[in-house]
């Protein structure tokens, strides 16, 4: 079931990245390796799939909403399986399978379209604009 709007989605997209590329300091895990950039690295990708999504919050309007739900779950199986893919699970993992579950969860109950309000007022002539 598909219950969170799509501008929801990229408030929580924009926290989620910041507190990605933070988290390794926020939850005192920077070690400098694959369990410190891991985070670092997806929250960037977090951030700039949001600013280019074709929604309410996203900037440059290129990847369709679809498209960035299909990459979230993706994103969500990579960072929950992280520790173990990267072999820092002994040093630490708990971040990475929150966040990770949390993606996959938000990439299944999420609008597939934007607001209809959204669309009425952003038409576009090219779809791959």
């Amino acid at each position: 079931m598909r219950f969170i709007p799509t501008r929801f989605h990229g408030i929580l997209d924009y926290v989620v990245g910041l507190l990605l590329i933070a988290s390794p300091w926020l939850f005192n895990f920077a070690a400098g390796g694959a369990e410190t950039w891991v985070p670092v690295v997806i929250g960037l990708g977090v951030l700039l799939q949001t600013i280019l999504t074709d929604f309410e919050l996203g900037l440059i309007k290129k990847i369709p909403m679809q498209s960035h739900l299909m990459m979230d779950f993706g994103i969500g199986v990579i960072l929950a399986v992280s520790p173990w893919l990267f072999g820092f699970a002994d040093h630490v993992y708990t971040p990475h399978v929150i966040f990770g579950v949390f993606s996959i969860l938000a990439s299944l109950t999420t609008h597939r379209v934007p607001s209809r309000a959204f669309r009425s007022h952003n038409v576009h002539d090219d779809p791959l604009r």
